[in-house]
């Protein structure tokens, strides 16, 4: 029995492992950068990385169990890997403490905005937060507004399976086009 469990546990956290690194390869698509905007900076990648995490945790939430448990296993997935990081980077313990602390807030902060946003289909409400979050306040955000309004579409139909099999159907950047976003603001329901 003890064995069975372990195995259940072992399985579960190998398939949260393969959704973390999915999440990880699609925030290093080198479109992101160079047609969306997101600078190539430590900052920059960590909001490509929350970017697609919240996405996919946006998606999770709405699923029926165990997707709760999985959504938090991948966020404890996403920390301990931030954490990491941060300490090979040779950030010491009590520094790490605090970083950890204000990145937390900042993923939080930043999955209430972008859910919010989405959930009205408010095209500048979300262009404006991704600007303001993602683009460092540069550029106008138009891009990379409907590459996040075509991965929660294509996210919308992904079942949990399909999530820890095949992994998120997050759109090619490079395929975005910012007349997906009208110029007056909302999306008239694209979320």
């Amino acid at each position: 029995m003890i064995a069975r469990l372990f195995r259940r546990a072992h399985a579960r956290r190998r398939a949260v492992e393969g959704l973390h690194l999915a999440l990880s390869m699609a925030a290093r698509r080198p479109g992101l950068y160079t047609r969306l905007g997101v600078p190539d900076t430590v900052e920059g990648r960590f909001e490509a990385l929350c970017l697609h995490a919240i996405l996919v945790l946006r998606r999770l939430n709405r699923l029926p169990e165990p997707a709760a448990e999985v959504a938090q296993d991948l966020v404890n997935s996403v920390f301990t890997q931030l954490d990491a990081s941060l300490r090979e980077l040779g950030v010491g313990d009590m520094g790490v403490a605090k970083r950890m602390k204000k990145l937390g807030a900042a993923f939080y902060g930043r999955a209430a905005g972008y859910d919010s946003a989405l959930d009205a289909g408010d095209g500048e409400a979300l262009r404006a937060a991704l600007v303001r979050n993602v683009l460092g306040g540069a550029g106008d955000g138009a891009g990379l507004a409907a590459y996040v309004q075509a991965a929660d579409a294509e996210l919308s139909g992904a079942d949990l399976d399909g999530l820890l099999g095949a992994g998120p159907p997050f759109p090619e950047p490079d395929g975005i086009t910012a007349a997906a976003v009208p110029a007056g603001g909302s999306t008239g329901g694209i979320a």
